[in-house]
């Protein structure tokens, strides 16, 4: 009989022992998780800067790219008042023509217009655009300055 309840009193600290490891483990995962939950904001944002202020790259790529976005549509719009001078001497089939490409010139300088814009307005590439580029582009102004 005494073997049996010393055998049922191991029994009971093994058991025990098990469930103390285990409380244990869940506490240490809880811990470190909480902290790795608190500490995500800041980590997130060291991240990001890092990407983007930390990297030389991406400031030239992206001061480049605004200078790029504002030329295309600079560009789209003097082919377009270059078609529309000619279409005022244009025979009709030619005037098929540049109505066509007028079209579809304006269709893709409102998209550069947008593109422009919606870079212009996310605030890791912001910082980067030249203070000479205008902050916002007008789809309905014609005549877009992208250098003094």
């Amino acid at each position: 009989m005494s073997n049996t309840r010393e055998d049922v009193k191991a029994l009971i600290w093994v058991i025990g022992g098990i469930a103390a490891l285990v409380t244990i483990g869940l506490t240490i995962t809880l811990a470190i998780g909480g902290i790795s939950w608190l500490t995500a904001p800041f980590r997130g944002e060291v991240d990001k800067r890092d990407r983007t202020d930390g990297s030389g790259e991406f400031r030239i790529a992206t001061y480049e790219e605004f200078f790029g976005l504002c030329s295309t549509v600079q560009s789209k719009e003097g082919t377009i008042k270059a078609l529309e001078e000619e279409d005022k001497t244009a025979s009709e089939s030619r005037r098929a023509q540049i109505r066509t490409s007028l079209t579809a010139l304006k269709s893709s300088r409102i998209e550069a217009v947008n593109e422009y814009n919606a870079k212009a307005a996310q605030e890791h590439r912001s910082a980067f655009k030249d203070k000479d580029l205008p902050p916002r582009l007008d789809v309905n102004d014609m005549s877009t300055t992208c250098a003094p």
